[in-house]
């Protein structure tokens, strides 16, 4: 079973995908098979002091998740993604989590061979900017 996982401002495919992965408000995971969906809320990662992104990347290997679509994932939870065997296709800010998973299914999205985040830069935009 194929499950993509999109970072999210809310449970629904109109909700606009949630550009930061360690600290999304939560992430919206789609059986590309069935078109089931089922949310998974992230309020936990949201009071971590630090090591959201490895949490979050342990949700998605408990999820079944094989593909992640976000906006911005730094090294730790890169490396952690990379480690359960979850493929991350990054740099989506600005579509919602219906757009996110059409253009997944277009085909024609390259996976992330790194990082595009610095460590520690939290803002959710690359080098914290």
């Amino acid at each position: 079973m194929p499950k993509i996982a999109v970072s999210s401002e809310g449970p629904g495919l109109e909700d606009r995908l949630d550009p930061r992965f360690g600290r999304a408000a939560g992430f919206v995971i789609v059986d590309t098979d069935t078109g089931s969906r089922e949310y998974l809320d992230n309020d936990g990662a949201q009071v971590l002091a630090q090591g959201a992104g490895i949490q979050a990347a342990e949700s998605m290997a408990r999820a079944g998740v094989s593909t992640l679509l976000t906006g911005y994932v730094g090294p730790k939870a890169f490396q952690a993604l990379q480690a359960v065997g979850v493929q991350v296709i990054q740099d989506l800010a600005g579509l919602t989590v219906g757009q996110a998973v059409e253009r997944f299914q277009k085909g024609g999205l390259a996976p992330a061979a790194a990082a595009n985040r610095q460590a520690g830069s939290g803002s959710g935009t690359p080098g914290g900017r």
